[in-house]
């Protein structure tokens, strides 16, 4: 059983999406119109309010009873955060982890402890289902951070409404990225924040628009060649290899444009505010390691793993088998981050072990005296190829929705079921391979957004030759890009990564 943040029964555009009309031609416009105004009058702390009231609007579009667990959550974590930056007692410290470890438990996981217990057992205990508040994986982990650098003095005191803001702002309020303080809120001490740039405008809206384009016509439309696959597979049909294997990579190439596509939109909507959030993608399908995947996907959920499980639970400073186990359990846990599911945790799993085999080939090559990486053609390209094989591979089990459902898929795609699939009706046609196919080149080939645009990791604008410029011709390309995309928003759909 899977606990999603999204109350599956409830229409999807209750939401208050990037993909969405009211956002794009309401929402957006009118906020940044507000806060430059009070700004511009000098009204800095009301610009703030401003944007802190329209982060809540943004969230409470969803479920508004659920704004209550959002502000006790802020109110709790400041005060504690407040405590422990003038007393860092490890007490202190652990009561306001356990605080929102324990929200996040109940929410998210009690459902699935008492589905197993049950089974297990052979129980009968009875808990109505759940509804995980939408974005409480994210707020949560934020606000885990916050107390961990307070308790480390690592912040300074903050005034409360600078606070719900570092929590709340809109962009990376539902799906990330996952923020520290000190990477916005010395942000808004800057003059120049407060002061409207069209510089700004048209590098966030560019960005915002790439984005866009992404969820809208890349991940919706390779969307279509995954879902019946898999959904065929959770009904026990017999998959054709060709359908397992087309299946697996549509999907693989969906989340990426789904999720990278989110996280353009939200660096591109705060740099409209003159804020720079972290990247989150680099090009994560070129990588050539595991290593090198988890340094290029998901990177702010990946900094926080390695910096407040992975060094806490000993890092590498406990011996070569304790930092292998110490890798397996953060992958682990990342993976049940992502869903109350066993499909999660087999996921993480995975990429726990890939990690503890790629770390385990490091040192056999450091015995033999083996170079760091190798410069022929031939080998970077194995090592891309095995890379690339294991992410699709685990992708299976963090898609399906029942371990059977992975079984079949996998079974079909690695020859390790039945001779009649290949009898089997295929049910993707010559259109999947030729979306799968440009989508891959794209993937592969093309530049990501942060060297389209020259944006150094920070979110800063770094000219090259390859950058994007304010031309005319741009302009118009994007222009006539942004209206197709918006033309084809008939029917929205959430972001996937709102699941978890």
């Amino acid at each position: 059983m899977v606990i999603s943040d999204i109350d599956l029964k409830k229409p999807v555009n209750i939401l208050m999406l990037f993909n969405s009309y009211p956002f794009v031609f309401y929402f957006l416009p009118l906020t940044v119109i507000l806060f430059y105004f009070l700004a511009h009058k000098g009204r800095r702390e009301l610009a703030i309010g401003s944007l802190v009231l329209a982060s809540l609007f943004f969230y409470a579009w969803w479920n508004p009873a659920y704004l209550l667990l959002l502000g006790a959550s802020i109110l709790v974590n400041y005060w504690l955060g407040q405590m422990l930056y003038k007393r860092p007692i490890k007490t202190g410290l652990v009561i306001g982890v356990g605080f929102n470890l324990a929200l996040l438990g109940y929410f998210k996981y009690a459902n699935f402890f008492v589905d197993n217990l049950n089974s297990t057992l052979a129980t009968s205990i009875h808990l109505e289902t759940i509804v995980l508040p939408l974005a409480i994986s994210f707020f949560t982990f934020q606000q885990v951070a916050y107390l961990v650098d307070c308790y480390r003095r690592e912040t300074e005191e903050h005034l409360f409404i600078h606070y719900c803001l570092f929590v709340t702002f809109f962009p990376q309020l539902i799906a990330g990225p996952i923020v520290h303080h000190k990477e916005m809120l010395p942000q808004f001490a800057n003059n120049a924040t407060w002061k409207f740039s069209f510089d700004n405008l048209s590098v966030g809206m560019t960005i915002f628009i790439i984005g866009l384009i992404k969820k809208v016509i890349l991940a919706d439309g390779v969307a279509e060649f995954s879902n019946p696959v898999f959904t065929a597979a959770e009904n026990g049909e017999i998959l054709h290899p060709l359908d397992a294997w087309g299946g697996a990579l549509a999907y693989t190439l969906q989340l990426y444009f789904d999720f990278s596509g989110y996280a353009d939109m939200a660096v591109g909507s705060a740099k409209i505010f003159g804020i720079n959030l972290p990247l989150n993608f680099n090009s994560p399908y070129k990588s050539c390691s595991i290593i090198d995947f988890w340094r290029r996907w998901h990177m702010t959920l990946s900094r926080f793993l390695r910096d407040y499980v992975y060094i806490a639970l000993g890092g590498n400073r406990k011996g070569k088998a304790r930092r292998h186990v110490n890798l397996l359990a953060t992958m682990l846990l990342g993976g049940l981050w992502h869903g109350a599911g066993w499909n999660f945790v087999i996921w993480g799993g995975l990429h726990g072990f890939y990690l503890v085999i790629n770390h385990l080939w490091h040192v056999v090559r450091r015995t033999f005296g083996m170079p760091a990486e190798t410069n022929s053609i031939v080998g970077k390209g194995l090592a891309w190829l095995l890379t690339f094989l294991a992410v699709v591979v685990a992708w299976v089990f963090f898609r399906a929705e029942t371990l059977l459902g992975a079984e079949l898929m996998l079974g079909s795609m690695l020859g390790f079921v039945d001779t009649n699939t290949m009898d089997a009706p295929v049910l993707l046609d010559d259109l999947a391979a030729k979306w799968i196919g440009a989508l891959l080149l794209i993937v592969w080939l093309m530049p990501n957004s942060q060297q389209f645009m020259g944006l150094t990791q920070e979110g800063e604008m770094q000219t090259t030759w390859l950058s994007w410029r304010p031309t005319v011709g741009l302009s118009l390309v994007f222009t006539v890009a942004f209206i197709y995309t918006l033309a084809r928003m008939t029917e929205v759909s959430e972001f996937l990564y709102f699941q978890f």
